[in-house]
């Protein structure tokens, strides 16, 4: 998000986060069909918004950024 405030153009990166089920294991489908069985199941970052993460920070320490927002919506698990 690019705004204009008295001390300029301020560049704040927003940053949305998901929780996925771990890119290392392999996933079932349930018996019924109706989705991924969770059960039992590792989850992680998205490792695409790991990516993005680090880039932010990365524009933040040289100064192009003015702050990183990281913001993750779902079960108090996340």
């Amino acid at each position: 998000m690019i705004f204009l405030s008295e001390a300029g153009l301020v560049l704040k990166v927003f940053i949305p986060i998901k929780r996925v089920a771990d890119y290392n294991i392999k996933v079932r489908v349930k018996a019924d069909g109706t989705g991924v069985d969770l059960a039992n199941v590792k989850m992680s970052m998205n490792p695409f918004d790991e990516i993005a993460i680090e880039e932010a920070v990365r524009l933040k320490e040289a100064g192009i950024a003015t702050e990183v927002i990281a913001v993750s919506c779902g079960v108090a698990a996340c």
